[in-house]
């Protein structure tokens, strides 16, 4: 009874933080034409520039689509007297935030498939990857670098019908997950007043209404132009010029190993020279960064050096760079470490879940537990809502099995139908309740190995081993903002009808005038061939005994139970000693973490901490932050979008038989 009133006065004190009342807010439709338009700016403009700094960089334009959109179609209608509504203004965020972000989805896939074909470090298992995934290598689809070919239907059909049904599931799952969870348990989802008033703090800024985000946001871009030259802009630039870029600051990292591996060896010795990733630090919560920071750099640079003198990292030697080092050493300990970890904190979010579950229960009848819809949300029939999620689920489990017969499919009617619900609703439960969700880490590659099925293709199927737990306070943000629900399900067919063509016409472009990778993609080029190299050990994971396979022999399981104690007990200490729990969850998370980011990040949470809440006081710097970052990505953004224009300008010169 107790807990029941304690998460409703939780509640209601974050709809007052937020500044949204949603007893009496007024829900109205976000998508229209100007938003129409909007989107087909970001997939079109946007998207593409993001794609080819993700090949570059290994990363997107992330806030600045958002900023650059909201900033124009804001000032276009303030001049033309007819000023966007806030609806409108965060349907404008949400798809462009999720059509830049779908650069890295949709027919990507099929530009690493292609390079998994051909990629040398496989060799043979190259032959292994199935048809409906890529052509094999000497096709001329592959040799000609081109998806029009009649090669590639099946692989483009999976591609769009992947891309619908994990629409309808998120859409239907995450939606009756929210009604149970938000409306009828009135759970206070923590972080869902943040973020949706974030966004409207974003949109308002876009109007010039208030001139201190101004100029925060113009201070931040002025950053992040200055650093997205120097950063990002030479290295495009040079690359589409010389052949080979020019990296003032190392992409995507700076690789102190071989200097540091006579005093530290197997330490992970490296650090992030993107000044985005301390921005962050101002505002992530500090516990967690306290804690991640504690818990990385003590792992993986103090740690690391005595578990090598203590035999514990048999395949690392003197000489090995950054990236083979992390991943020699995590397979070799922190793999098992993490599946400990992940494990305990499952156990503690089963036990979290259930505990709060049963008082929901013997508390149900109480009338502060029934909530009459919000007049004008744009519900629809919580059952219909479930149908929808079910059908999906059940058309991914038709299409694996007719892919791959031979696997059990009773494994997938038990993922599927049972698993995929109750770890959701769990998931969803613990969002609601700590803003964190829950996972089972390698549960799928220890399904397919238990399996008993012994080829590879099962690896490129989809299981259907879904959260959409977290969809849940999507919703909630959503109604915080007052969107009309009816609007996002709207807002996603017009980013699946953009996405689709915009993504194909530019993947094919980039492909067709160099390959994927290759010098003028510097960080694909690096990073590609170890994530090959480790996806195709788990290829064969299936068919070999624990002592052929090397990755499964390197499994400790006595590490694995120890971290799962280890991380039980932590929670214990932390709950006895009223320890923040973020602070716990942050230095769980940072166990194996790569210090390299909780570095930068921590010295960004000290600057924000320890400077600017004194100069600028608590409050306002809570305020200045986020606009800070998301100048710093318009900035940056724009600085990679201007180098991004004049190499595809180039490409396209070149490209010319004329």
């Amino acid at each position: 009874m107790a807990e029941s009133q304690d998460i409703l006065q939780a509640r209601e004190v974050l709809e007052q933080v937020s500044g949204e009342d949603v007893k009496h807010q007024k829900f109205e439709d976000g998508l229209t034409l100007r938003t129409v338009i909007g989107s087909l700016f970001v997939g079109f403009i946007m998207m593409p520039g993001a794609m080819y700094l993700g090949l570059v960089a290994g990363q997107g334009l992330g806030p600045a689509a958002a900023w650059v959109t909201v900033v124009l179609f804001s000032e276009i209608a303030r001049r033309s007297f007819q000023p966007l509504k806030k609806q409108e203004l965060y349907m404008l965020l949400y798809i462009a935030g999720g059509l830049v972000g779908a650069a890295n989805s949709g027919f990507h896939a099929l530009i690493w498939y292609q390079y998994l074909v051909q990629c040398p470090q496989i060799g043979e298992l190259a032959k292994e990857i199935p048809t409906w995934i890529a052509p094999r290598a000497n096709d001329p689809a592959i040799v000609q670098r081109t998806f029009l070919s009649t090669s590639w239907l099946v692989p483009i059909i999976l591609i769009v019908t992947n891309e619908i049904l994990s629409r309808m599931i998120w859409i239907g799952g995450g939606y009756a997950l929210f009604r149970i969870t938000s409306d009828v348990e009135r759970l206070p989802f923590p972080f869902a007043p943040i973020a949706a008033a974030g966004a409207t703090a974003l949109a308002e800024a876009g109007t010039k209404e208030e001139s201190w985000r101004w100029q925060v946001f113009s201070t931040g871009s002025v950053v992040g132009l200055l650093f997205g030259f120097i950063y990002v802009f030479i290295p495009i630039v040079t690359g589409v010029i010389f052949g080979k870029p020019v990296q003032l600051i190392p992409i995507p990292f700076i690789d102190f190993t071989p200097n540091t591996e006579n005093i530290l060896p197997a330490a992970w010795s490296a650090l992030s020279g993107d000044i985005g990733v301390m921005l962050w630090g101002f505002v992530v919560p500090w516990p967690i960064i306290l804690g991640s920071f504690i818990s990385s750099t003590i792992c993986g640079i103090f740690l690391n050096p005595i578990l090598y003198h203590m035999g514990m990292f048999p395949h690392w030697t003197y000489g090995t760079p950054y990236l083979q080092t992390q991943m020699a050493t995590t397979i070799d300990f922190w793999l098992s470490v993490a599946i400990g970890t992940a494990l305990g904190i499952a156990v503690i979010g089963l036990v979290t879940v259930a505990v709060g579950a049963v008082r929901a229960m013997r508390d149900a009848e109480r009338p502060t537990l029934k909530r009459t819809l919000p007049e004008g949300r744009g519900d629809w029939n919580i059952w219909l809502s479930i149908g929808v999620f079910f059908f999906a689920v059940m058309m991914q489990i038709l299409i694996t099995h007719t892919l791959v017969p031979g696997f059990p499919v009773w494994i997938l009617l038990f993922y599927g139908f049972i698993y995929t619900p109750l770890i959701s609703y769990t998931s969803a439960r613990l969002v609601g309740l700590t803003g964190r969700g829950i996972s089972f880490p390698y549960l799928r590659e220890a399904t397919i190995i238990k399996s008993g099925y012994r080829k590879s293709d099962i690896w490129f199927a989809t299981i259907p081993m879904i959260d959409v737990g977290a969809q849940a306070q999507h919703f909630r943000e959503i109604e915080l903002t007052g969107t009309k629900f009816t609007s996002i399900v709207k807002a996603e067919i017009l980013k699946l009808v953009v996405i689709l063509p915009a993504s194909f016409a530019f993947w094919s472009f980039f492909w067709k005038t160099s390959p994927i990778p290759s010098a003028q993609y510097p960080f694909v080029q690096k990073m590609w061939p170890v994530n090959a190299t480790m996806a195709s050990i788990w290829w064969t994971a299936n068919r070999k005994s624990i002592t052929e396979n090397w990755l499964l022999s390197a499994l400790r399981p006595a590490v694995i139970v120890g971290a799962g104690i280890g991380t039980l007990v932590l929670y214990a200490i932390a709950s006895v000693f009223k320890l923040p729990i973020m602070f716990f969850y942050g230095f769980v998370s940072g166990i194996g973490a790569a210090p390299m980011d909780q570095i930068p990040m921590f010295i960004g949470a000290l600057l924000g901490r320890y400077y600017f809440r004194r100069r600028f006081g608590a409050a306002k710097w809570s305020q200045y932050a986020p606009v800070l970052i998301a100048g710093f990505g318009c900035g940056t953004g724009l600085t990679a979008m201007t180098g991004v224009a004049v190499a595809l300008v180039t490409k396209s010169v070149n490209y010319l038989p004329f």
